[in-house]
């Protein structure tokens, strides 16, 4: 085959290829744009797309921890909430971080240890002001994450803390004792340390985590992590603040990989989709095909903040040692009318399912640095994956999208060529399709690919190369709104179903996605 030349992935596939293409031809109908080309890789696989791409977070925030993940339990006390963990299970929550996010720079561990009618409260001032009494504390996080089969990210108090609370907190949690804090946990009913690896030194430190800047920043990072010790086989990875994904930020990797690049072995990038302003940002139910294009080609975002972060880290780590790790993301609209303005809950659309998409194919796409990714957040914050009502829970689209992605997790990228076509609306234009790719050990090929444009259908034309796969099975998330969602009258409402509009034969593919539409395809 000759050359593939491209621009801006967008391949101008030469006469030859062309004509392979044509082979098994697709329909296009009067509604549908004519066809793209998309060419997977199969003889040159990448990285493996880390599992902890597919990560989550819980903040003392709203009803994520109280209400959340953490149930009165009828006699006076507080348990796990068991529907909640049963769900969040078939999506394979590869870790959780906690206890935030800004509250990390405000809690004081010892707090939340020890027996649970002894613990001081505080007033969680952050959000939304209600008193905060310490019910869930490091003991029950780490059953959390038990019980989730996840790993933990625990992030420590910088901004108001001192060394010596993250030094005993890093003990109690490691140590296996004797040793003060060992025999501390042991004391609460914990013999054996949890080895806990992963632990950020701070969080969001130019901002509510201590409106510090760079340099000051990157010595108090050294003096912090200096004092995460060495307990036998269990090495610290300690994670560094990065930064907010603006161009006013960009100096702050410099300064961070040039002054302590040494000493991080990660580093917590945070973007959030806002459609509107921070001050109005727009309802995430109610929105016109403006918002959802704006919703869309801000999300798309992230792909160039990564490829920024990496470009600055490449010059100072081209090992590629250290992690980029996308801390929080996610959709960030109005809160829901009625509720608490620091609660922070909101609905998730088929817009959101969308921009969970593009993020996590993204962060496939670039799995040779990002290594770790934590959406914002798990359950009633943000872009959450499960809604709580009471007793009652219903799973938004953006836990299908991380259903319908799981068999990514681990498995070996696939480098993917695509005609992303264009979606027009007004005076913006966007990329129609984005995709990404992966092989796993057994030799199954997961590919989704998401078309954004509400109108019109995109018949994509595979051709995988270097390979022979005989069979392709799929599902579809897709709406007849572009604002549906689930509620607890109707909580099915976006739901994956089969997908039938894949046809294979030797090595082509032919998918007709319809409108608005996320498609994961298994082929063997």
């Amino acid at each position: 085959m000759e050359i593939l030349q491209f621009n801006r992935m967008r391949v101008a596939f030469s006469a030859v290829a062309f004509s392979m293409m044509l082979a098994a031809p697709a329909a296009v109908t009067a509604q549908d744009a004519p066809a793209s080309h998309m060419v997977v890789n199969l003889d040159t696989p990448g990285p493996v797309i880390n599992r902890h791409i597919y990560g989550h977070f819980a903040e003392h925030l709203g009803h994520g921890i109280y209400g959340g993940f953490w149930v009165e339990d009828g006699a006076g006390g507080w348990r796990l909430n068991k529907p909640v963990v049963e769900a969040l299970r078939k999506i394979k929550p590869a870790n959780v971080r906690w206890p935030g996010g800004c509250f990390a720079d405000v809690y004081h561990w010892k707090d939340g240890v020890g027996p649970r009618a002894e613990r001081p409260t505080i007033v969680n001032t952050l959000w939304g002001g209600v008193t905060e009494n310490n019910s869930f504390g490091t003991h029950e996080f780490m059953e959390l994450v038990t019980a989730l089969d996840s790993e933990p990210i625990v992030v420590g108090n910088v901004g108001s803390g001192t060394v010596k609370e993250m030094s005993d907190w890093w003990e109690y949690l490691n140590h296996p004792g004797p040793s003060p804090m060992a025999d501390l946990r042991a004391k609460n009913g914990r013999a054996e340390p949890w080895n806990v690896r992963f632990f950020g030194v701070g969080n969001e430190s130019w901002g509510c985590g201590g409106n510090m800047d760079a340099e000051y920043y990157a010595d108090v990072y050294k003096r912090f992590a200096t004092y995460l010790h060495r307990y036998g086989d269990l090495q610290p990875f300690r994670v560094a603040t990065g930064p907010y994904h603006s161009e006013e930020m960009m100096k702050w990797t410099e300064v961070m990989m040039r002054d302590a690049g040494h000493m991080i072995d990660g580093l917590d990038l945070h973007y959030y989709t806002v459609v509107g302003t921070w001050q109005e940002k727009g309802s995430a139910v109610d929105f016109e095909e403006a918002d959802w294009i704006q919703g869309i080609r801000k999300g798309l975002v992230i792909d160039e903040a990564i490829k920024a972060q990496a470009a600055i880290m490449d010059r100072y780590d081209p090992e590629k040692r250290v992690w980029l790790i996308v801390g929080e993301w996610g959709m960030w609209h109005d809160v829901e009318p009625g509720t608490n303005p620091g609660f922070l809950r909101q609905q998730s659309t088929l817009r959101d399912a969308m921009v969970a998409a593009l993020s996590l194919n993204a962060f496939n796409r670039h799995a040779d640095r990002v290594k770790m990714a934590n959406i914002a957040q798990t359950v009633n914050v943000l872009q959450a994956m499960i809604l709580t009502q009471g007793d009652e829970l219903i799973v938004t689209p953006t836990y299908h999208v991380f259903e319908m992605f799981k068999g990514h997790q681990d498995a070996t990228l696939l480098p993917v060529v695509l005609d992303e076509g264009a979606y027009n609306y007004g005076e913006t234009t966007i990329p129609a399709l984005n995709a990404s790719a992966s092989i796993n050990d057994e030799g199954r090929v997961l590919v989704t690919i998401a078309n954004f444009d509400p109108h019109s259908g995109r018949t994509v034309e595979v051709s995988l190369r270097g390979g022979t796969l005989s069979q392709v099975s799929g599902r579809i998330l897709t709406a007849d709104a572009m604002t549906a969602h689930n509620t607890f009258d109707d909580p099915d409402n976006v739901a994956p179903a089969p997908f039938g509009g894949a046809s294979l034969m030797d090595d082509h593919l032919v998918v007709k996605l319809p409108p608005k539409a996320l498609v994961a395809l298994e082929l063997e």
